[in-house]
């Protein structure tokens, strides 16, 4: 693995925008516009409404809501 290699949530970012076709700002809109805030609701909330896996799911929402992409 080289140094740049992403590490947390992010290190699941291309396998998931290469299986299930949406940019992670996407991912991240759909979540910060649903009306759900606590960390496993969000997380059963993408797996039951768009299908993803858990490791997924729990990747987007930790790294939405700590801050994302906003928190540049």
């Amino acid at each position: 693995m080289s140094a740049a290699a992403a590490k947390g949530p992010a290190s699941y970012f291309p396998s998931i925008e290469k299986k299930y076709g949406r940019a992670i700002a996407e991912w991240e809109g759909l979540i910060r516009g649903s009306e759900l805030s606590k960390h496993m609701e969000l997380v059963a909330w993408l797996k039951a409404e768009h299908g993803l896996g858990h490791g997924h799911a729990n990747a987007l929402v930790k790294y939405t809501l700590d801050g994302g992409s906003q928190s540049s």
